[in-house]
């Protein structure tokens, strides 16, 4: 189980090797890697809540965890400035079955962009915008209500 915040870059591979490892019981393992689309954005700067970010990540674990039957979590997201390719945030979840890891993977990243105390400014030939919720994001994590 973890949930790091942090400015560091990180191995999506090893955090994948970490939730496969043989001797945890996992027959599946699903995963997800967001990265700063590169199309009009030059670079997006993540600020957060130290303590209280944190915190929050590890209630979005717990309820997936109460949820589906889960051998390990792994939550990584990234804060400070990010340039276009960057990673952003990795959500790993590794389970005895594949509809838990899938659903549990799913249920984080919703949730995550919508409960995860992170504010985004873009950098646009345009200039620097904040990043506005979506309502389809909002739509998607309400189903798991």
């Amino acid at each position: 189980m973890a949930v790091r915040v942090q400015a560091e870059d990180f191995d999506p591979g090893r955090e994948l090797a970490l939730l496969a490892a043989a001797d945890n019981g996992a027959g599946a393992v699903a995963s997800f890697l967001g990265l700063v689309r590169g199309d009009d954005i030059q670079a997006m700067t993540l600020q957060h809540y130290p303590g209280m970010t944190e915190r929050q990540l590890q209630a979005i674990e717990d309820q997936a965890r109460s949820r589906w039957p889960l051998i390990d979590v792994i939550i990584i997201h990234r804060f400070g400035r990010l340039l276009p390719g960057e990673t952003i945030v990795f959500v790993g979840v590794a389970s005895r079955h594949r509809a838990a890891a899938f659903a549990a993977c799913e249920f984080l990243m919703d949730w995550l962009k919508t409960r995860a105390p992170f504010w985004k400014l873009e950098e646009t030939a345009d200039g620097p915008h904040w990043v506005e919720a979506k309502g389809d994001d909002d739509d998607r994590a309400e189903r798991w209500d």
